[in-house]
């Protein structure tokens, strides 16, 4: 056995990030995700950057430990094959626009009616309700509508900024699997379905509301403008390289005045508790700075570490990879993907362990309709049918 998840079943007509990220945790803790995608519209993402035979670095690292069918579900014959497909599931998810798959008869509706306790999970940009519901959206668009743009800048004054990674897709994708599990608890409690709705705005919104808007919490005395508490992040330069460095506690900051040689802030009126520091960031991350210049990166924490005073080094992609404390967790992996063209593949492996049933890469991401065969087949197909679904172009896939 590979993972808790394995046994259970999951019929995924989702593309690009949000969704194939989080089918992916899933496949990962051990569930067969089956991915469904058009003959002639497959997954955006297969084309999105250079790769062999549709398997750009994008796809093959958001859709591992798939399988992959290939069914034009807007023809009847397709829609039937991808019900009898869902008859044998235990989760369905989607992430098109509000009523796209209710026009395709794929609504929660549809097929709760072939499997009446389906965990169906809808995913979208903006939420199933409001002005903005039906507009398309992507991953900077949430950054900047949810706040979260203003929040990287810093202040409500300054520049709004994006942050650099899709913070959005990736968190909804979180979300939505996390949400499938406690849907799949819950309904081995009460033996029924549920329908799950997971949105990027809404999933930012809460990821933000534990951290970053304290100015709004108490109503009637919410903060009108938000300013900075400091303009100086903690990314600091050293005489040739940049490190980090955080002191949160008295303890820490007493050892690294005490380890800079700057005993005499200890006492310093501004200084004296984690309220005072706050208060006074701009001159306390400045003097911090002015410290940091005098000696180089490694002796700095080599110096720091010892002192106990939380630091490390700024990496580049590269330089994470081969630092000894990624490559002890093991997380960062290689293995050799099915297909030649493909080849060796680095990727990081699922982040949660479980103890007594690991997970694994069992295989990489799919070709388009590597698996219809064999999956159809599974669920009541014989081969005579297949070929002809094949040559009307329904279905794609090679014989087996």
């Amino acid at each position: 056995m590979s993972g808790p998840l394995t046994g259970y079943r999951i019929v995924d007509v989702t593309n690009v990030i949000a969704g194939p990220f989080a089918t992916m945790i899933l496949a990962d803790q051990g569930a067969d995700v089956i991915k469904v995608e058009a003959p002639g519209r497959p997954d955006h993402t297969r084309s999105a950057g250079p790769g062999p035979k549709g398997m750009s670095a994008s796809y093959l690292n958001n859709n591992r430990n798939k399988r992959s069918v290939a069914i034009d579900i807007k023809t009847a014959a397709g829609l039937t094959a991808i019900k009898k497909l869902v008859e044998t599931a235990d989760v369905f998810i989607q992430n098109f626009r509000p009523g796209v798959c209710e026009r395709l008869g794929i609504g929660e509706a549809d097929l709760r009616a072939v499997k009446p306790d389906l965990i169906y999970v809808s995913m979208s940009g903006w939420g199933e309700n409001g002005p903005l519901a039906h507009k398309p959206v992507y991953d900077p668009i949430i950054q900047a509508l949810s706040g979260l743009a203003t929040i990287q800048a810093g202040s409500d004054e300054e520049r709004p900024r994006l942050i650099r990674t899709i913070v959005p897709d990736k968190l909804t994708a979180v979300t939505a699997a996390q949400a499938v599990t406690a849907a799949l608890a819950g309904r081995a409690k009460t033996g029924k379905g549920h329908h799950v709705k997971v949105s990027m705005l809404e999933s930012v919104i809460a990821f933000l509301w534990a951290s970053d808007m304290g100015g709004q919490t108490f109503v009637g005395r919410e903060i009108g403008v938000r300013r900075a508490a400091t303009f100086i992040d903690l990314i600091y330069e050293t005489k040739d390289d940049y490190i980090s460095v955080s002191t949160m506690t008295n303890a820490q900051w007493a050892a690294f005045c005490n380890a800079s040689g700057r005993d005499h802030l200890i006492d310093d009126p501004r200084f004296k508790t984690p309220a005072l520091r706050d208060a006074n960031a701009d001159a306390r991350l400045t003097l911090i700075q002015e410290a940091l210049l005098e000696r180089g990166a490694a002796e700095w924490l080599e110096t720091l570490d010892k002192a106990g005073v939380p630091s490390a080094p700024v990496l580049t992609r590269r330089a994470m990879i081969d630092h000894p404390q990624v490559q002890a967790t093991g997380i960062v992996m290689e293995y050799d993907h099915e297909e030649p063209e493909v080849g060796r593949l680095r990727q990081a492996r699922a982040a949660a362990s479980f103890e007594g049933t690991p997970t694994e890469i069992r295989r990489g991401a799919p070709m388009l309709g590597q698996d219809t065969y064999e999956v159809l087949q599974e669920v009541g197909y014989d081969a005579e049918t297949l070929n002809a679904l094949v040559r009307e172009g329904v279905l794609l896939g090679e014989r087996p």
